[in-house]
């Protein structure tokens, strides 16, 4: 499998890993802004451009773009994050102008019809109620306000129904000016395909477009706040944080390790601890959020609201006790589960063009197998220690709560926990 980079003369970066064995093909535009970069009156509107992007242009109209993709057995989808949208494609090798097209089309000759804007608004405000009531979703949004405050990272990427309702079409086409242009823009492909054949392509559709008047991000700072809202629930929906950051690929894959190890699985510390030792909670696991310039590691848990503060210093006693070491063999299983899993993704066009994408959009570079089975090799038990000591020496945990009682212990009190074990 060959990756290669090139760049158009306008500067369009075009990215593709080249899969002999496969049939199939996955491409996609990756655009460089995503809910981080709106202004205070536009939150929610790079996901409802998104969902814009597909409701019509010059030459189609949003049936047409859905039924010229589908006639073909093809597959069309995006999402929108804190800082990239990406649209994306995944058809037969033999319809890939049709794919260049129509992804040309939607992000460069998109025409915002008024009438769709009403209709996609709804839409949305029916996403947003979807997610109030579902407080594992909640929960999450209200973990980002906990970790960054007013920043925009600590804004729902859906916005509200308050700023999605105020959007005009005046706004879209702002934002869409400001972010869409070439050098915000990431083309990436997977599968069976030629990168000088697609680069040709691309060439032909997107080689003209000019770039955008992107404006430099805001550096976040951690709140190391606390959210809290009280619902009429069986359980308490619980996740607590810690800053962290990503310097290069080694820690990088120490960050996935420590998550591995230490709820990533059945046999995770937390996974045995919380829920088999005590049976404190039926789901739990730990995640790391990275951005550009720096990021989260959390723990997310459903639990009896009588048990959230017990089952908080459980994990505060386990993450503080990999910061003091952990065993060889809880390294090996985590390098085994991160390897095991980097390979068996390499089997999907579809996550092999998302994560050379994700690699670029976050990294600036590709990254080639060998290198990330390099790095996965290096990991080991004194890297993920130091890296469990520096979140417990934080001091700085966010925190955030959907559940039937908000009797749980404060910031200080957790923080205290790490250091108490």
């Amino acid at each position: 499998m060959t990756i290669r980079v090139s760049e158009l003369g306008n500067g369009l970066k075009i990215a593709t890993r080249s899969m002999p064995h496969a049939t199939t093909l996955s491409i996609g535009i990756w655009v460089n802004a995503g809910a981080r970069d709106e202004h205070d009156n536009e939150q929610g509107i790079a996901h409802m451009l998104e969902h814009m992007a597909f409701k019509g242009t010059k030459r189609r109209d949003a049936q047409a773009i859905a039924t010229e993709v589908e006639n073909v057995g093809g597959f069309m989808n995006a999402h929108t994050s804190r800082e990239e949208t990406a649209y994306y494609l995944r058809l037969l090798p033999e319809y890939l102008d049709l794919g260049v097209d129509v992804l040309a089309d939607i992000l460069t000759e998109s025409t915002l019809p008024v009438d769709e804007i009403e209709r996609e608004r709804g839409v949305i405000i029916q996403e947003i109620g979807q997610s109030l009531d579902t407080p594992d979703d909640l929960v999450f949004d209200l973990f980002a306000a906990a970790c960054y405050g007013d920043h925009t990272l600590g804004r729902p990427i859906l916005g509200t129904v308050d700023s999605v309702s105020a959007f005009s079409r005046r706004n879209l086409e702002a934002f869409l000016q400001r972010h869409y242009g070439a050098r915000q823009m990431l083309v990436c492909a997977a599968g069976a395909l030629d990168h000088d054949d697609l680069a040709r392509r691309i060439e032909k559709r997107l080689g003209t477009i000019g770039d955008a008047t992107f404006a430099a991000r805001q550096p976040a700072n951690w709140a190391a706040g606390r959210q809290l809202v009280k619902r009429d629930l069986e359980q308490s929906h619980i996740i607590f944080g810690l800053p962290t950051a990503v310097k290069n690929i080694v820690d990088r894959f120490s960050l996935m390790a420590l998550s591995t190890l230490y709820g990533g699985g059945m046999s995770s510390r937390l996974f045995q601890q919380v829920r088999e030792k005590r049976g404190l909670c039926y789901s739990i696991f730990s995640f790391a959020a990275l951005h550009s310039d720096g990021g989260s590691f959390g723990v997310y848990a459903g639990t009896s609201a009588t048990q959230v503060n017990e089952m908080l210093s459980v994990c505060a006693g386990e993450l503080a006790a990999v910061a003091s070491g952990v065993a060889d063999c809880e390294v090996e299983r985590a390098k085994a589960q991160i390897r095991a899993s980097l390979l068996m993704n390499r089997e999907s066009v579809s996550s092999c063009a998302d994560a050379l994408a994700r690699q670029i959009m976050l990294f600036g570079y590709p990254q080639h197998d060998s290198e990330l089975l390099d790095a996965i090799d290096a990991i080991d038990g004194a890297k993920i220690a130091a890296l469990a000591a520096s979140l417990v020496g934080a001091d700085a945990p966010s925190m955030a709560c959907v559940g039937p009682s908000l009797d749980l212990m404060t910031n200080d009190s957790f923080s205290a926990k790490f250091s108490a074990s």
